[in-house]
């Protein structure tokens, strides 16, 4: 078997887990992935991240911000969570655990018995290009956010409009990301058992409610009026678009898929308070 592990950045603790989880991975014969960053802090030979689909399961010890940087990565591969952070949507499992977590899910993968749970991703497309899926949300905005770095912006839902007008830009989430970026611009959150997606406006002037969509719906976003304009998926820049263009927005052809006990959704809400 062939386990990732990838340890949060600058994190003492997270580091000294990845490397007990190393050893105890050797010992029961897998075969281990470090990315770079992990690597240097363990003082090991690293892989590349986007290497990563490679693995059998990958382990994210760390955040939600973790999670997501493993599984650009890990694409269509199970992701374990180990949570260190604060609030832990994406990571079920604590430090404590860790250790007979993992080792469970390497004898259920050997035994054909891994139990994983898909979560919906987003794929934004332009002309002629597609972007690298994004877990959380797409956002397309101008170049800043704030006084001056608007665009305006026609927003079509299976090609029928929805909302015209200046804003700072059109947030699109899954459940998962719900509770992420879109919360902070007053989306709703959305149950993860919720088939759907939030098309939510951003600081727009007159612009109308999020609104929650199916998730086989066309998401389109036509933006002008500024001299530049960026795709963000999961907080990173995915493209740079020359207005007037137009980027659609649906689901990607290959989910998230998560190993591991299922988070409790609404004791993790507790934790944002």
């Amino acid at each position: 078997m062939y386990v990732g592990l990838v340890a949060q950045r600058d994190n003492d603790r997270a580091a000294a887990l990845a490397a007990d989880l190393r050893d105890r991975l050797h010992e029961a014969d897998a075969s281990i992935a470090v990315d770079a960053t992990t690597a240097e802090a363990l003082g090991v030979d690293g892989t590349p991240i986007d290497a990563f689909d490679a693995c059998d399961l990958v382990v994210s010890i760390g955040g939600d911000g973790t999670f997501l940087y493993a599984a650009r990565g890990a694409d269509g591969t199970p992701i374990l969570g180990v949570n260190l952070g604060e609030v832990g949507f994406l990571n079920a499992v604590g430090p404590e655990e860790a250790v007979d977590a993992v080792l469970d899910e390497v004898a259920a993968f050997r035994a054909g018995d891994l139990t994983v749970r898909e979560a919906p991703r987003l794929a934004a497309h332009g002309d002629g290009w597609t972007a690298p899926p994004a877990t959380n949300e797409v956002v397309v905005q101008g170049p800043i956010r704030g006084p001056g770095g608007g665009v305006d912006v026609t927003l079509r839902v299976d090609g029928a409009r929805y909302s015209e007008g200046r804003a700072d830009g059109v947030l699109v989430a899954t459940p998962t990301g719900s509770t992420a970026y879109n919360l902070s611009e007053s989306g709703p959150l959305v149950h993860p058992r919720v088939d759907g997606l939030v098309v939510n406006e951003m600081c727009a002037r007159d612009g109308m409610p999020p609104l929650l969509v199916g998730t086989d719906s066309d998401v389109a976003v036509d933006v002008d009026g500024a001299d530049r304009a960026v795709v963000v998926g999961d907080g990173r820049v995915l493209r740079e678009l020359d207005p007037p263009a137009e980027v659609r927005v649906g689901l990607a052809d290959s989910p998230m898929r998560v190993a591991g006990p299922a988070t409790d959704f609404f004791e993790a809400l507790d934790k944002l308070d």
